[in-house]
């Protein structure tokens, strides 16, 4: 906007007003600069009233002062120009040049006292206030530079003379120096005592933000991190007041980096050197300081010039610092919240008083910087005073303005100068006014008024007043909205913590292991951790009893693997590091997912997660012991018998997109109606999944990715019908009644009693049975079966079937006889129980799982580990590495019976050698391809061989053995292999080799 455009600025309600209409227009071309200042840096000149009689300009001067101190304005009146006591002058015979040296000192007095914040309050209305005001002015520059000034006259007195001494009088300068900067704690010195703290609080907030970010992304503690805050913010808190008494430290602050970087200086310094400051060089900086310091004292001491310099070196930090205090983009945007520019009354600016040379320092500091401060000087100025300043505006104007006279057509022509004298004085700023084109100061606006009792009095008063209105940085950016905005954010922090630690399983302050996810513990479900543990976290921890819980807790067996969670994490976590350490592309990654959660109240425990992830660090020690190619575990928890796979499988999919040494993965042994999902997530992520124990029939059919060690359910029930075929032809003529019994899973995922029951019903059916109504047992909430109504409708029926297939969970199977040998119409009376493989983890022993007297239980085992022993160092391994097992493993030893570890372990080879072909470490989809060509000799199983393994077909050559088991005269039960297959035997067994009741076979 040009300056003869302005909007009409408001009139203002409040007192006082301007009494005079010439006063007025000078308060309105005052008003109409502020309203710039709010959005822009306009020059501020030195407004020169003067009049013919001096109480014109100086009631006018005054007037001003007063209105704008009631706009909230901050105003400073120097003492000796206020118009009252007039200071000590010269003698009368005193020549020009003591009275120009005496208004120096004069002047370099009233700068140093406005260095004083309190001198700069405006005492307007606190509505006022509240929007133009925000906090007191600092003034370390102005400060400083008296304290240099105060220090170079105590070492005048006493310097040592010659060049010879300056190392010295550079000493003994900065010792003064800082004997003057030491702090005061006199009530009646407050000039040095105040702490600027606006230097601190940013830095204060930046080591805040930093210790959070290290403690953060460092996963150190809250406490350490508090500790570690608390400690930097003293360091700069007790930094903010030592460089005041250690000249080691002087170049730290604020005031003396810019006196040792102006320009000003250096073209004050009679025998310059070059000076330096470093933060990394304290020493070298001291120096650097005491050489600046004593370069301006030869200027303050020799020079001709000296008084005038030591003033415009005391102008030159009063206005730095008043530019630094309206700096828009500085940390807590004050330029923005600063609304109206600060004000210097001069009402008696004179040759005696220093008023004269103080303008005229100003008008020459401005005209040598390229920086605009935002100091609005208005000074009256005597007449006969006024041609020292050598008038501000130009000859012809300067004529105009000799009109002001008497007479009604003066003042008109005196009123239309005041309304447009800005913006000609503005214009003229360019070249007009410039050294080079006229001999004037180009910053002064001289501006003639008329004699007190010629000017036009307004009945009313008037004044008008630039807006007011609140800035969006005042009320953005302000001590409330900062206080509003951290409690918000700590409450907001408090609570995204608390989030992530009910959503993770490790987290720290703002961060979290997200490659875990945190179950609560709920009414049907225990408190677990769901993912990979990655980054330290272990799965031990969540187990009821910790580090320290057992391997067989309520629903496991005696016989269970002696070794813990922890024992087996901590080996594991052993191994990895050595693979690590070969460094990358040495080494492949292999995810164990299983079941590694506990159930106390409803009898889970993490006894098969245990038993096959011992397989797969078994696997990990001997690899990395024999093969240059070293194999890293990562474990992963799928919860109590993985009914969170999916989920668990989600987050082995997104680790798997940062670590592209994941070749795969080992486990997910329970057949469930979630494991489809879990199969095609691992697909989408490129990992090939190789189980040791899922039977699912119809995994292999559907997903290419999908490897199995575990005789499919279809299979294993048509084996079993070898013994079912036998039961049948004892019956003779008359076909035997039969009926499946089945676990209920409508409220359940457990698809591997869904395909039991359908498999052991067509098998049933197949072999010429009189196939009942089959009946289904449901679940108590603590998760104990409910076999009395079952049991009943069995026992008391017309014809009690003398078969029953079975299709429950091993945990099932002792209550399940417990019934069938107590009820009437059941007890004592032959009768056949067929199920499947789950029985492997059985124990027949005292305490475990046992038979009915007159019942016989067939089931199917997924490894024949006696027959493979004799050709396998499974068991030496284990004996080795394996903790708890003891120095003499056999196959019926009670860890490794059930054949969890036996099978995981040959699973975990399987991958691995796939993954480490040519003794390269392969990729994925290598790895995946590569698994197709395997066929591994002397595993704990016999052979693994997938070099037949079709497409999206079930193969062959899996073991298997069918078990019988039978109640002894002293009440014992007893097991025996019918018959049975090793691993990579692919002949079909026959109804010859698997006779019953006939001992072993070969």
């Amino acid at each position: 906007m040009h300056y003869g455009e302005r909007e009409a600025l408001p009139a203002c309600s409040a007192n006082p007003r301007m009494g005079t209409r010439e006063g007025f227009d000078v308060q309105r071309q005052l008003e109409a600069v502020v309203q710039d200042f709010r959005s822009s840096d306009p020059p501020m000149p030195v407004v020169v009233l003067h009049s013919d009689d001096d109480t014109g300009a100086r009631s006018i001067a005054t007037e001003l002062c007063e209105v704008q101190k009631s706009h909230g304005t901050r105003c400073a009146v120097p003492s000796a120009m206020a118009g009252g006591r007039r200071p000590a002058q010269p003698d009368q015979g005193a020549g020009p040049d003591d009275v120009r040296a005496e208004g120096l000192r004069n002047a370099i007095r009233a700068v140093g006292e406005l260095s004083d914040p309190k001198k700069w309050n405006g005492v307007g209305s606190r509505a006022d206030r509240d929007r133009s005001d925000y906090r007191r002015y600092a003034f370390p520059r102005t400060r400083f530079v008296v304290a240099v000034d105060d220090a170079v006259k105590r070492w005048a007195e006493s310097a040592p003379a010659g060049e010879a001494d300056r190392r010295a009088s550079e000493k003994a300068l900065l010792r003064a120096l800082v004997d003057e900067r030491r702090p005061r704690f006199s009530h009646w010195v407050p000039r040095r005592t105040v702490s600027d703290m606006s230097h601190v609080f940013p830095m204060v907030i930046m080591t805040i933000g930093a210790a959070t970010l290290a403690a953060t992304f460092a996963d150190v503690s809250g406490l350490m991190a508090a500790l570690c805050g608390t400690g930097l913010v003293a360091l700069l808190l007790i930094l903010n007041f030592v460089p005041r008494s250690m000249p080691v430290f002087q170049w730290l602050r604020r005031e003396c980096r810019w006196f040792m970087t102006t320009t000003f200086l250096r073209a004050a310094a009679a025998q310059s050197r070059p000076v330096a400051a470093s933060p990394l060089r304290p020493l070298r900086s001291r120096d650097a300081v005491a050489a600046r310091l004593y370069e301006v004292a030869q200027a303050m001491t020799d020079s001709q010039e000296k008084d005038a310099f030591r003033l415009r070196l005391h102008v030159l930090a009063l206005l730095e610092d008043l530019r630094d205090s309206h700096r828009r983009w500085s940390w807590d945007l004050r330029g923005f919240k600063r609304l109206r520019p600060p004000m210097m009354f001069l009402p008696v600016a004179d040759a005696d008083n220093g008023g004269i040379e103080l303008i005229k320092a100003v008008s020459d500091i401005r005209s040598r910087r390229s920086e605009l401060d935002p100091l609005l000087v208005v000074a009256a100025v005597p007449c006969d005073s006024i041609e020292l300043l050598r008038r501000g505006l130009p000859a012809e104007r300067g004529a105009e303005a000799g009109t002001a006279g008497g007479g009604g057509r003066a003042r008109e022509a005196d009123r239309t100068q005041l309304s447009d004298w800005h913006m000609a004085w503005a214009v003229n700023l360019r070249v007009g006014q410039s050294p080079s084109h006229w001999g004037g100061l180009p910053w002064v606006v001289s501006i003639p008024v008329p004699a007190k009792e010629r000017q036009t009095p307004l009945d009313t008063g008037q004044c008008v007043k630039a807006s007011t209105r609140r800035t969006v940085a005042r009320v953005v950016w302000s001590a409330q909205t900062l206080a509003l905005s951290l409690a918000l954010l700590a409450g907001g922090t408090v609570a995204y913590a608390d989030v992530l630690s009910d959503r993770h399983c490790s987290t720290t302050w703002l961060t979290a292991n997200r490659d875990t996810h945190r179950k609560a513990a709920s009414g049907d479900r225990t408190g677990e951790c769901i993912g990979i543990a990655t980054e330290g976290v272990r799965f031990s921890t969540w187990l009821p009893g910790g580090d320290s819980e057992p391997a067989d807790g309520k629903g496991s067996r005696s016989g269970g693997a002696p070794w813990t969670l922890s024992q087996l994490e901590t080996r594991i976590a052993e191994q990895n590091e050595t693979a690590l350490g070969a460094g990358r592309g040495k080494y492949v990654t292999v995810v164990y997912a299983g079941p590694l959660s506990a159930d106390e109240r409803r009898g889970y425990s993490p006894v098969k997660g245990l038993e096959e992830l011992g397989g797969v660090y078994l696997a990990q020690a001997v690899v990395n012991e024999a093969s240059s190619v070293k194999l890293r575990v990562l474990v992963a928890n799928g919860g109590v018998d993985l009914r969170d796979q999916v989920e668990m499988a989600e987050l082995i999919a997104a680790y798997a997109e940062r670590d592209p040494t994941l070749v795969g993965v080992v486990g997910t042994g329970r057949d469930l109606d979630s494991s489809e999902e879990t199969t095609r997530t691992l697909r989408r992520a490129g990992l090939p999944v190789v189980s040791g124990t899922n039977s699912a029939t119809y995994l292999p059919k559907q997903f290419a990715n999908w490897f199995s060690l575990a005789a499919p359910d279809d299979w294993q029930t048509s084996q079993l019908g070898l013994i079912a075929r036998q039961l049948r032809r004892a019956a003779g003529e008359r076909r035997p009644p039969a009926m499946v019994v089945a676990r209920d899973t409508k409220a359940s995922d457990d698809r591997y009693t869904e395909e039991q029951a359908h498999y052991g019903g067509e098998m049933l059916d197949r072999e010429d049975f009189a196939l009942q109504d089959p009946l289904s047992y449901a679940l108590s909430p603590g998760g104990d079966p409910e076999f009395r109504g079952p049991a009943q409708k069995i026992c008391e029926s017309a014809d009690v079937p003398s078969v029953i297939y079975f299709a429950g969970r091993v945990e099932d199977v002792s209550p399940f006889m417990e019934q069938l040998g107590t009820h009437s119409g059941c007890a004592g009376r032959e009768m056949s129980v067929i199920t499947g493989d789950d029985l492997s983890k059985a124990v027949f022993a005292p305490g475990n799982e046992s038979v009915a007297p007159k019942v016989t239980l067939y089931h199917a085992a997924l490894a024949e580990l006696r027959k493979a022993a004799r050709d396998t160092e499974f068991y030496n391994h284990a004996a080795e590495y394996l903790p708890g097992v003891g120095d003499t493993v056999r196959h019926d030893s009670p860890a490794l019976a059930s054949g969890q570890t036996a099978l995981s372990y040959d699973a975990t080879r399987a991958l691995f050698d796939a993954a480490s072909r040519d003794d390269t470490a392969q990729s994925r989809s290598s790895t995946w391809v590569n698994l197709r060509a395997v066929r591994l000799h002397g595993m704990a199983t016999g052979t693994i061989d997938f070099r037949q393994a079709p497409l999206y077909a079930g193969r062959k050559g899996h073991s298997i053995a069918l078990m019988e088991v039978r109640r002894r005269e002293n009440g014992s039960s007893h097991s025996r292999v019918v018959c049975s297959r090793v691993a990579g035997d692919a002949r079909p067994l026959t109804e010859r080799e698997c006779a019953i009741g006939k001992g072993s076979a070969d």
